[in-house]
């Protein structure tokens, strides 16, 4: 809705007319003007702003995960931050990493397709290097792994891989489950160049040195799943504790409801003659074995088969099944 000038600022603008200062080609309308909002094809943005957000709550929590993990492997001080979760195609993705690079090939049902976990070089030799009892401080050049710095790698990455189930645990319970370890990106095709891909940036200090590790997830692996990566499904969780709570006690509320329950033993026909000769101490035989099953019925509508008998001083029903159990028929 256009914004509404006031009287003063309608004064105004005649006498500016009248008196010259402003022209009437001048006024031109901002609905008048052609807004055109530029949007490239080849990159079409799939992910919105909440599934950005949501997921950069994810793996913030994640970053913290993982600090506490390579911590204790490295036995020294490890600061895990993310940076950044931004969409971009898979084709970026690739050629933002270096070549050779640490590329872990993993899946996380329910989600679908492949996801990759990318390790800076300078990050895994410097893993190494400590774990091998050097200072992990300095440069390292860039060389191809060997198959032992593989073998190393990997179990640290599969810590880290399987720590994404604490941190996706609010949203969905997922199952990483690794299945290759690449040196080369540019070989791996397991994604089209032009599928979207949200990738996730953390910076990882190490003895003051600071390197990068990336997630890459595709849109194709979380698209049966965006209905949950919206910032109210993620506080949905907290709920539970008091829709539990609220049925507790709708329940205990039910409880104190008085209901008229009656047992109905059988019955049986005779004529008006014999029941007005009745008397105390004559027996009168019904339709129902005394084995027999009666029906107990609450506000007048069957609900269990019971058994009669005695309780105490009183006379009982003992329940013994439920009539119509499958409710969910009923409209």
């Amino acid at each position: 809705m256009a914004d509404v000038l006031s009287q003063n600022e309608i004064d105004a603008l005649l006498s500016a007319l009248s008196s010259g200062e402003l022209q009437p080609d001048e006024l031109e309308k901002d609905e008048d003007k052609q807004k055109v909002k530029v949007y490239d094809f080849r990159r079409p943005n799939k992910f919105s702003k909440d599934h950005i957000r949501t997921l950069e709550m994810i793996h913030d929590n994640y970053s913290r995960i993982i600090s506490n993990y390579l911590t204790g492997q490295v036995r020294t001080n490890v600061k895990v931050k993310i940076e950044s979760v931004e969409q971009i195609t898979y084709e970026e993705f690739v050629h933002s990493v270096p070549n050779p690079t640490i590329l872990t090939l993993f899946r996380m049902p329910p989600l679908n397709g492949t996801i990759l976990f990318e390790t800076n070089p300078q990050f895994v030799f410097q893993v190494i290097d400590i774990l091998l009892g050097g200072p992990g401080s300095g440069e390292y050049k860039m060389r191809d792994f060997t198959d032992i710095d593989k073998n190393i790698i990997m179990q640290i990455n599969k810590g880290l891989i399987l720590n994404l189930k604490l941190a996706w645990q609010d949203i969905l319970e997922v199952d990483p489950v690794i299945e290759a370890l690449e040196t080369n990106p540019s070989l791996n095709q397991t994604l089209a160049p032009n599928e979207p891909v949200a990738l996730i940036t953390f910076s990882v200090e190490v003895e003051k040195n600071s390197t990068f590790i990336n997630i890459c997830i595709p849109y194709l692996s979380i698209e049966k799943v965006l209905d949950k990566l919206v910032v109210q499904y993620w506080f949905q969780a907290n709920n539970e504790d008091i829709l539990k709570e609220s049925r507790l006690r709708l329940k205990n509320r039910l409880n104190v409801v008085d209901v008229p329950v009656s047992a109905i033993l059988g019955s049986t026909n005779i004529t008006v003659d014999d029941f007005l000769k009745l008397s105390v101490g004559d027996v009168i035989s019904l339709n129902k074995k005394s084995t027999s099953a009666i029906e107990l019925f609450v506000e007048e509508e069957p609900c269990f088969l019971v058994k009669p008998g005695v309780f105490g001083k009183n006379m009982g029903v003992q329940i013994l099944d439920i009539i119509d159990k499958d409710v969910e028929n009923y409209e």
